[in-house]
């Protein structure tokens, strides 16, 4: 019979889900920015809900790897989680922030992109140390 899941193992799973979500929308949304004129559409002020996204991320993770590394003691996730959020923290509030075109959001972009896909390796690599740790223990 298997274990229940964990609110540890729920958060990570949300962390790591929406961690590839904004990483797929990142990677999406210069190529959206670009065709939603051909249609007559634009986004209006909705281009900085990535900085809420991040604060979100930011503090989804600091908590899930905190209890993680409590559980477990390794410090592998956070060595994913600490260059994954200087990537977004700087991509989002930093002098690159803008969806005006040109090289600076394609920077923008590729660094949300690097960032995401390495905060989802965190939690999932939190996830892992969690259940090899219980598994351990058990």
């Amino acid at each position: 019979m298997s274990r229940p899941i964990s609110r540890l193992q729920q958060a990570d799973r949300m962390g790591f889900a929406a961690s590839m979500l904004c990483a797929i929308h990142c990677a999406a949304m210069p190529l959206l920015l670009a065709i939603l004129p051909t249609f007559g559409l634009g986004i209006g002020g909705w281009v900085d809900i990535d900085q809420a996204v991040v604060v979100f991320a930011t503090l989804l993770a600091g908590m899930t790897l905190t209890i993680g590394w409590r559980r477990h003691r390794g410090y592998r996730a956070w060595g994913l989680l600490l260059p994954a959020l200087s990537l977004l923290w700087f991509a989002t509030f930093g002098p690159i922030h803008s969806h005006d075109g040109g090289w600076e959001a394609w920077l923008h972009a590729g660094m949300m992109i690097a960032g995401g896909l390495l905060l989802a390796a965190a939690h999932l690599t939190n996830m892992r140390l969690t259940h090899l740790s219980a598994t351990e223990s058990a």
